[in-house]
């Protein structure tokens, strides 16, 4: 009885951290050097720096990438301080649009997304080897396609992996193994920001943790309200990669990755009191607890940012920047 729930669970979160990675290494490699100019160029103040993260966030789906990628920046010299900040605030945007695509319950289209996507692979490929070497335009499209083809292959699987974990809903009841958790979570909400940091910290990806929380919310052994305490904790736990990137950094690349925990702190901290609210909002335009999970996400790193904003034009950065 306990492979019916630790199997699902291992086999859906293997799957589902393998489907981001090739999506997110896939529209690296789509996206190929244009992503360091296009960053740099779009962060002369703290709001183009903040807009521009947040659409390339969503275009990596990887808010960690983005925030590597702008530690390497600030170890150049490249980026000002107040840039950065920018920058951060729109990671937090961005990288909702993974949450918000898996909250509209496609899953169902899944393997055929999969099977289509490997098919369109495999024939830009085979047309690839095909075309006369002279043609290296050509070339160059059909590489981009195949990348695109992965990135879609690499979002099928974590669709498959979603699947996989909702099905752990009754062997969880069974077992009493979420229980116990639940009971702790309803006399604090602690313990929900604590468990949404602690696993978004060990896996490296809040949407990885996000989607286990909006999965059990679907099969009713997690109230939406918890689910929504762990948005605010993997929130701060997604920060562990920056701090680990951020060793034997310059000055400037410490910066980034103390202030982006420094932020997402900050706005747990800042909402923490009022998740039964956040969650009664994100609920009214939510049809389901997975959506209202989603939303929630959305509202509160959407108002974070917003709020924050303001800081990153304090004319401190630009006397830090200038030492």
């Amino acid at each position: 009885m306990l492979s019916s729930l630790w199997f699902p669970v291992v086999y859906g979160l293997v799957v589902f951290l393998l489907g981001m990675k090739v999506m997110e290494v896939s529209l690296q490699k789509w996206a190929g050097p244009m992503l360091h100019g296009w960053l740099n160029k779009a962060t002369s103040t703290p709001l183009k720096g903040m807009l521009a993260s947040t659409g390339l966030t969503a275009l990596l789906q990887s808010s960690t990438a983005v925030t590597v990628l702008t530690i390497g920046f600030a170890n150049a010299g490249l980026l000002g301080y107040g840039g950065t900040l920018g920058i951060i605030l729109g990671t937090n945007i961005g990288t909702t649009l993974t949450t918000e695509l898996i909250s509209l319950q496609i899953g169902q289209a899944a393997l055929p997304l999969l099977i289509l996507s490997l098919m369109l692979w495999t024939g830009a490929v085979v047309l690839d080897e095909r075309i006369p070497s002279g043609l290296s335009s050509l070339h160059v499209r059909l590489k981009k396609t195949q990348f695109l083809c992965l990135a879609l292959a690499g979002f099928s699987l974590v669709l498959l992996g979603i699947r996989v974990m909702q099905s752990i809903g009754p062997s969880l009841q069974h077992f009493g193994v979420f229980q116990w958790f639940l009971d702790h979570a309803s006399r604090s909400i602690t313990w929900g920001i604590l468990a949404g940091a602690a696993l978004t910290a060990l896996m490296h990806s809040s949407a990885a943790v996000i989607a286990m929380a909006m999965s059990l919310a679907v099969s009713g052994v997690m109230p939406p309200i918890l689910g929504v305490a762990i948005v605010l904790g993997s929130n701060v736990g997604t920060c562990a990669t920056a701090l680990i990137a951020a060793i034997g950094s310059t000055r400037a690349g410490r910066f980034v990755a103390w202030s982006h925990l420094g932020l997402n702190i900050g706005g747990a901290l800042l909402f923490a009191p009022f998740i039964g609210s956040l969650a009664a909002v994100s609920g009214w335009l939510a049809s389901d607890p997975g959506s209202q999970i989603a939303h929630a996400q959305t509202i509160f790193n959407i108002v974070c940012s917003l709020l924050a904003l303001p800081l990153c034009y304090l004319p401190v950065w630009r006397k830090v920047t200038k030492e």
